[in-house]
Order: structure tokens, then sequence, then C-alpha cells
């Protein structure tokens, strides 16, 4: 069933405008980066409120760097060939095939993606309209593009996500804490944390 949705997909992807790959290709970095600007963005206003809301937002790159750790770890087990290798009948991919030890599941794309995008909308819960559906856009450009199957891209969505809420849950009271010395202190951590 996900290798019929996969060539579905990607049949479909191949029938567009050559400038709709250029942007799916390109949109699959550009999505990530800006959430990563939006994220820093995020965190610079928070520096002039509450300690909780320095913390949350300067928890936003740890959980995502942690969902990435997990995405990868999780792929050296399972080993999955990407879909650009295994779908037999479906249409060529759009982006390069990665090499065959890239493994596919889950996608480090959309796992990143949604990482950003929930610890975005966490710390600052107004944006969270803007971050979401570009990291799910994000997420589906992987599959459009071809190098990965529809449920690769949904576990690492929802493994981001889950790390995100998780971190946000277990380290904004110790993050407080923290931003609270640094804030009182006179080191180069009160420059992060002080607006």
């Amino acid at each position: 069933m996900d290798d019929d949705l996969y060539r579905d997909i990607t049949e479909h992807a191949r029938s567009t405008p050559d400038w709709v790959h250029s942007l799916a290709e390109v949109g699959t970095e550009a999505g990530l980066l800006l959430l990563m600007a939006v994220a820093v963005g995020i965190w610079w206003r928070a520096r002039r409120g509450g300690a909780r809301g320095v913390a949350l937002a300067a928890l936003v790159p740890v959980t995502t760097a942690v969902a990435y750790a997990v995405s990868e770890v999780v792929k050296s087990l399972v080993e999955e060939v990407r879909p650009c290798r295994a779908v037999t009948g479906a249409a060529a991919s759009l982006a390069t095939c990665p090499a065959p030890d890239d493994w596919s599941f889950p996608s480090n794309h959309a796992t990143l993606a949604a990482a950003l995008a929930t610890g975005i909308a966490v710390a600052r819960r107004v944006m969270a309209w803007l971050v979401l559906p570009l990291a799910v856009l994000v997420a589906f450009s992987r599959v459009f593009l071809g190098v990965h199957y529809p449920h690769d891209v949904a576990v690492g969505l929802a493994l981001g996500a889950a790390v995100a809420l998780l971190g946000a849950r277990l380290l904004t009271r110790r993050g407080t804490a923290l931003v609270e010395r640094a804030r009182a202190g006179t080191g180069p951590w009160s420059l992060l944390v002080k607006g």
C-alpha cells in the first residue's frame, strides 16, 4: 500500500512543471533554514521577557538535536532501503537518490522540521499557524522528490514533535532556573539570556 502511494505521488510529481520540481528541491532545505531562523528570532525576542520564555526558546535547538540523534539511531537499526532504489515501477525520483547506505526510515528532514516547529509553537504559540504547516510541507517534499516513503515522513514528524514536547515538559523548570541563575551573573552566559 505504501509503495502504491509512493508511486502515485512520484508519478504526479513527474507530471508537474520543472519550476515545481526546483521549488520542491530548494524548499526542502529552505524550509528547514526558515524554521531555524524563526527559532533564533523567538529566542532573541524571548530574552526581553521572563526566564521561562527564554528557557522554552533555548530548548528548541536542544530538543531538535536530540530528535535528530534519535532518528539517526532508529535509521541505523531499521536500515530501510530508500524507495528510489526499492520500489519497482515508480517514476524516477526528482532528487538524486541518496547513497545505498543512507537509510530511509525515519526521514531526518521531517524529524528536524517537526522538532523545530513544535518547539517554536511551544515557546511562542502565536507562531504555530506558520511553522506547523511549514514542517508538514518540508516532510511532504521528501516524498514528492522521491527519496522517502510516506511512512518515513509520518514517523519523522511524530518523532520530532514527540521529542520537542517531551523535552519542553521535562526540561522547562530546570531551564528556567538556569536562565535565572545566568541572568543574576555577569559571565558570558548572561549575555545569551538578557535582553
